[in-house]
């Protein structure tokens, strides 16, 4: 694997590994405040993201790269409400998909082909999760002056996932 381009892996192996933080640290601030179903809901995002991590690992290891993992900060540990935890999460997929473009981009560009399936497969699974993320945060734009519509919200989350085999 051309060394730009394993450093690139590594980078994104790193914000698959900080996504992970941040929705576990998000599941925790959830927790603290009660939200059970958002809490479980954002734990489950938490084992996803962790094993997004994985295959990117084991891609670089396929194609003889070298997988360096990086130190991460802390995410943020404070929100102001259920609103501003999922406004952070539907962010920070954002930020998860630009990169997996940028990667895609310099794979072609490389022309490592081997790549293009699996990143094509990020991408699409990423339209998935912004838009997964953002019916959420419009929901609760709709309810967040309602605390009972936004627990009815909370208690809904978790079943959201076993409805799409997930979690």
């Amino acid at each position: 694997m051309d060394a730009d381009l394993q450093a690139r892996f590594n980078a994104q192996i790193a914000l698959e590994h900080t996504a992970e933080r941040v929705y576990l640290q998000m599941s925790a601030w959830a927790e603290a405040h009660d939200y059970t179903g958002s809490a479980a809901w954002l734990r489950s995002q938490a084992a996803e993201e962790a094993e997004h991590a994985r295959l990117f690992m084991d891609h670089v290891l396929d194609r003889d790269g070298q997988v360096t993992l990086a130190a991460l900060d802390a995410p943020p540990a404070e929100y102001e409400d259920l609103l501003a935890v999922f406004v952070a999460a539907l962010q920070h997929e954002r930020k998860v998909t630009a990169s997996i473009g940028e990667l895609y981009a310099a794979a072609t560009e490389a022309r490592a082909y081997p790549s293009l399936p699996l990143l094509t497969w990020f991408l699409e699974e990423q339209v998935e999760e912004e838009a997964s993320v953002s019916t959420v945060v419009g929901e609760l734009e709709k309810v967040i002056s309602d605390p009972s519509a936004v627990l009815l919200l909370d208690r809904e989350l978790p079943g959201r996932r076993d409805d799409a085999g997930e979690g």
